[in-house]
């Protein structure tokens, strides 16, 4: 096998760890594809992907196509002469692309593959109550995520653990198992594993503003599930009725309270310094949360600001 040659795919922080960990074990980058820049914030200013700013810091050449069909790219992407491409945290690729290198495209998958197949891997485990996730790398061929299976790294899963910090856990994780890949690609040791096909595999669908909105029907668990695994990204919702004023309130942080009431589903009890909201089977603290139009605080801190009325109830 002659020297691995990797063209690495990827655009947010967590693709920066996997590209990083090869970059440190002195690996040949001959180029990196990145998502264009976006413009962002209340300037519009066009932002760089964390990718590349760390491919700028490390002199590696950058292609940012909107259109990964395009003749242009695909032929800039030959001259680049790399025989492994690796991707996280990317987009889908189309044959010609995958297809392209001589050692094949590998993928990193943040779930224990068939398992969370999709966009949300990490929000999916939590919100539906696993106790166990963890990476996957595998080979691309035409479906999403059902390529050959070449390593997998299992994680707990916390009960207090949010979809941010299993994000962090997780991106390290999975760093590793892309440079053990890429160390077994180079070593002509890789077993493929073919994915089973069972039609028992949960899904990870792209996670929408309707999928954040909170039941307060819901039983306590789910809720307390539904909310850290969509926090803080893109967060729980839910609307605070206060007398006739209602806001849209984003909630980040609770903690359950398993206790029998005759409350309604929704009701908030409130004193000095804490918020409850009743459900079927206790009560969810609020911690911090964010107002519309404030920034993210502690309850506390909102219950100094806001007057509320004995009838407030989320819904």
């Amino acid at each position: 096998m002659g020297k691995l040659r990797i063209v690495f795919m990827g655009t947010p922080d967590f693709a920066v760890a996997s590209l990083s960990k090869l970059v440190e074990r002195n690996y040949t980058i001959v180029g990196v594809i990145t998502a264009p820049d976006r413009p962002a914030g209340r300037g519009r200013k066009l932002q760089e992907s964390a990718v590349k700013k760390y491919a700028k810091q490390h002199n590696i050449r950058i292609l940012q196509p909107t259109n990964l069909k395009s003749q242009s790219f695909l032929t800039e992407l030959r001259s680049l002469n790399a025989n492994l491409q690796v991707v996280v945290a990317f987009r889908m690729l189309p044959k010609e692309v995958w297809n392209m290198a001589e050692y094949g495209t590998f993928n990193l998958h943040a779930s224990l593959l068939p398992q969370y197949r999709g966009a949300a891997p990490i929000n999916w485990a939590i919100i539906n109550g696993e106790t166990e996730t963890g990476v996957s790398t595998f080979f691309l061929d035409e479906k999403i995520d059902t390529g050959e299976i070449i390593l997998q790294e299992k994680v707990a899963i916390k009960e207090t653990d949010t979809a941010g910090t299993l994000h962090d856990k997780l991106m390290l994780l999975g760093a590793d198992l892309v440079l053990k890949t890429v160390q077994q690609i180079e070593g002509h040791s890789v077993k493929r594993q073919k994915q089973s096909s069972s039609q028992n595999l949960k899904k990870a669908p792209k996670i929408h503003k309707e999928t954040c909105r909170i039941n307060w029907n819901s039983p306590i668990q789910e809720i307390y599930n539904h909310i850290r695994g969509l926090s803080p990204y893109p967060a729980a919702w839910s609307t605070l009725t206060n007398d006739t004023e209602t806001i849209l309130v984003k909630i980040y942080t609770v903690a359950m309270e398993r206790k029998d009431h005759s409350l309604k589903n929704g009701q908030i009890l409130f004193d000095k310094k804490e918020i409850r909201v009743a459900v079927p089977d206790g009560f969810i603290q609020l911690l911090e949360m964010q107002l519309s139009g404030k920034r993210k605080m502690k309850s506390q801190e909102i219950l100094n600001g806001l007057k509320l009325s004995k009838t407030a109830h989320m819904a």
